[in-house]
């Protein structure tokens, strides 16, 4: 097993999900965490942070973690805290965001082995190592930072400024392949069939006779926990879906025929007035989050009660927990609220369920095969909780709920046509809060500005915006501005994740 040690990167359960991929169990764990819990670790690898190692009470483990005799590899701040323990230097200043060219200058490193000379990797630091510490080498370096990868093979602990861990650092992969299996000799020992297997009986487990209820969109992550404790107790589970307004076109039609062939207990709330009246005037995107997140659950308690329900399943994953909270140390910053963790109240009387909350999309996409679920349904594009809410930026009004719909559905409906091999991760429309002049049967009009967005991605952590042809582009616009009344000017977002999110708010 490889220990994480979290000291509040956004990557740190992103580390854990590569090392997955490789077939090594892993376990996320806080960076005060006691030796005596890491008993059964290979190894240990230290996150990135947003705090620095030159301030006043940075985070750092116990000493009798310095002194553990297995193999340590430092992330970006975690390089920093190696250097700064055993004698190094930390300076502020040459800070790196985004690609950057890597130079391996030690070319007999284990940690190295098959990466070529010169690679692409992803930066994202402001502080960098200025002095090498006594006993470690000098092992990669980038055009900006000069120390951008240590090593002490006598100590074997190992220090990289770059983040292996995303995509963008092309032989990221087999960097941690390499410290897994040529440093550490960690065995490939774990699947996602094991997880269906012991999640299920440990949901048996833990909800013996209770009543449950779900909350269930229609989208691969509710359907899949859904799946996953009907395993364990049955019709015991209700399923509940809430049209609370803020749906695409045809959505509530094309969830009840996804569902119903999967033997669920599935009931279809009409809420719409309830959720529109209360975001009335409400502009602010946490404002609108955690006021959905607030009715979702009135609304399940409600039908709690009425089914003597005890638990509430989620289907929160990962990233909406670690843009959403802390992660693990409570450092992370927070991002943006999810409606199913930051509009959950203080009191709620329900225990919840979250049997996905350390996975990413990807990874439940494989479960959710294991479970017989259709592809038409697995490869469905990821809708927020929240709906259009968060696709209007703005105020949410009746007018604008139709404009985006209209132009959403034909986003959607050529995406179909082009896009023949899946490569859109999630592709939609935006709903801007400007006007624009335009010029349409020779007369001036000022109108609405949509945004599409389309990306490329595998686990919802970071993502790439999708090089649609100008054909496409071009028929899309065509279209929104023919065919949706109000809209005037079409805009494409090529903005990758990191820097923005996926979602606009």
């Amino acid at each position: 097993m490889i220990g994480i040690i979290d000291f509040g990167s956004q990557y740190t359960q992103l580390i854990a999900r590569r090392i997955r991929e490789l077939s090594v169990f892993s376990k996320i764990y806080p960076y005060f965490v006691k030796k005596d819990e890491l008993k059964d670790c290979d190894a240990l690898i230290l996150s990135g942070s947003p705090k620095s190692v030159l301030e006043e009470n940075h985070p750092d483990m116990p000493t009798e973690l310095w002194d553990i005799n297995i193999p340590i590899l430092g992330i970006c701040y975690g390089m920093q805290l190696i250097a700064k323990h055993y004698g190094g230097e930390v300076l502020a200043g040459k800070a790196e965001f985004g690609k950057a060219n890597l130079q391996i200058l030690k070319k007999t490193s284990k940690l190295f082995a098959g990466v070529p000379d010169n690679v692409t990797v992803w930066m994202s630091h402001g502080d960098y190592v200025s002095k090498v510490p006594k006993d470690f080498e000098l092992t990669a370096e980038t055009s900006s930072v000069k120390i951008a990868a240590i090593e002490s093979a006598e100590l074997n602990r190992y220090g990289i400024q770059f983040h292996p861990e995303v995509h963008h650092s092309v032989c990221g992969m087999k960097v941690l392949e390499n410290f897994l299996f040529s440093i550490a000799n960690a065995k490939k020992d774990w699947n996602l069939k094991s997880f269906v297997d012991e999640e299920v009986a440990n949901l048996k487990k833990e909800i013996g006779n209770e009543k449950v209820i779900c909350g269930i969109s229609g989208g691969v992550d509710s359907t899949v926990s859904a799946l996953l404790v009907h395993k364990a107790i049955g019709n015991n589970l209700k399923c509940i879906f809430v049209d609370h307004g803020l749906l695409r076109t045809f959505e509530k039609e094309e969830v009840t025929e996804a569902l119903k062939n999967l033997g669920l207990n599935l009931t279809i709330l009409d809420r719409k007035d309830l959720f529109l009246s209360a975001l009335k005037g409400i502009s602010d995107p946490e404002e609108k989050r955690k006021i959905i997140g607030k009715l979702f659950i009135d609304v399940f308690s409600e039908e709690a009660k009425a089914f003597n329900a005890t638990r509430l399943v989620q289907g929160t994953l990962y990233p909406d927990s670690i843009e959403s909270s802390g992660g693990v140390s409570g450092i992370a910053d927070k991002i943006k609220s999810h409606h199913n963790v930051g509009g959950l109240p203080a009191n709620l009387n329900l225990k919840l369920i979250e049997p996905l909350k350390y996975l990413f999309k990807d990874e439940v996409r494989i479960i959710g095969k294991e479970l017989g679920i259709e592809n038409k349904l697995l490869y469905r594009q990821p809708f927020p909780g929240p709906g259009l809410a968060v696709r209007i930026i703005g105020e949410i009004t009746e007018e604008r709920l139709s404009i985006l719909r209209h132009a959403d559905l034909i986003l959607r409906e050529e995406i179909a046509k082009f896009d023949k091999d899946n490569k859109v991760w999630q592709g939609f429309a935006v709903l801007l809060p400007i006007r624009s002049v335009g010029v349409m049967g020779d007369r001036r009009t000022y109108s609405y500005v949509i945004a599409l967005r389309m990306v490329e991605s595998t686990d919802g952590m970071t993502a790439t915006w999708y090089k649609a042809s100008n054909e496409f582009l071009e028929v899309v616009s065509n279209r929104i501005t023919n065919e949706v009344k109000g809209v005037n000017r079409v805009v494409y977002d090529i903005t990758s994740k990191p820097p923005a999110t996926i979602e606009w708010e």
